[in-house]
């Protein structure tokens, strides 16, 4: 399992912590179907991304983010930098990255975001794109920097989102849901939903405080694996959220503890 403060690690701190936060404001925000705010973000990222990329060719990383006068020309500057065959994923930074900025930009800029009026408001469908876009910007970038393939880089991407909410306390390395009315099932539920990368069967087991880890298994884990709410991987002894089970937390846990 990989850790996530051993991805991108090699980026300056300056880059790598706005980078993670921004990505995780944008993930939370959709989530939470605060479209304006992902799509405000989604800006913010695409800043990032270009001092990322833009130092990367250059050989020399900027210690903090700075916006380019024009997002569109200085994108385009970067696919007229020659070729380097010697850098891990050049391709990638000239040309595939920076294609996709200016648009998730224009999004930012030009669209529905904190405009009224028009037949159609496009800001669910905007930040569905935001959210896309960004996702699959975030696992390049770590397939790049850590040379490995696109399944690896997407599970590692999945490991650096957060999904905060109140109901969730973190302290080092235990996490509590802290409605102690909600269901053994549910505070599962909720414990996955914050993080949707795998997380060990054992973990959730002490977070939750059950009487013994095999009737955990077969009494929480089993039933929400067949329900298709979590996938519980036997084998490796871990469990993820699946996208049943992400609209089980937003659209009823949570929602009803907040009523």
């Amino acid at each position: 399992m990989h850790s996530p403060s051993g991805i991108l690690a090699n980026l300056p701190t300056g880059l790598r912590t706005p980078l993670i936060d921004c990505y995780n404001s944008i993930i939370s925000s959709y989530s939470e179907h605060r479209w304006e705010p992902s799509e405000l973000n989604g800006g913010k990222f695409c800043e990032v991304v270009y001092s990322i990329i833009s130092g990367y060719i250059a050989g020399t990383f900027p210690p903090s983010p700075s916006k380019p006068s024009n997002m569109f020309d200085a994108c385009q500057a970067l696919g007229k930098i020659p070729a380097n065959p010697g850098l891990i994923g050049d391709r990638s930074v000239r040309i595939l990255i920076p294609r996709v900025l200016p648009f998730l930009y224009e999004i930012r800029n030009n669209r529905g975001v904190g405009h009224v009026g028009g037949d159609v408001d496009p800001n669910y469908m905007d930040s569905t794109a935001v959210v896309n876009i960004s996702s699959w910007i975030l696992a390049e970038l770590i397939r790049v920097f850590h040379n490995v393939t696109t399944i690896e880089a997407q599970e590692m991407a999945d490991c650096l989102i957060e999904r905060r909410h109140p109901l969730v306390w973190e302290i080092e390395n235990v996490r509590r849901v802290l409605d102690s009315t909600l269901k053994v099932r549910d505070q599962t539920l909720v414990l996955l939903h914050t993080r949707p990368a795998w997380t060990m069967a054992s973990d959730l087991f002490s977070w939750v405080e059950y009487s013994r880890e095999d009737l955990f298994k077969a009494r929480i884990l089993n039933p929400l694996h067949k329900a298709r709410l979590i996938e519980f991987d036997k084998i490796n002894d871990r469990a993820r959220i699946s996208p049943l089970g992400v609209t089980e937390v937003e659209k009823v846990i949570l929602r009803n503890s907040f009523s």
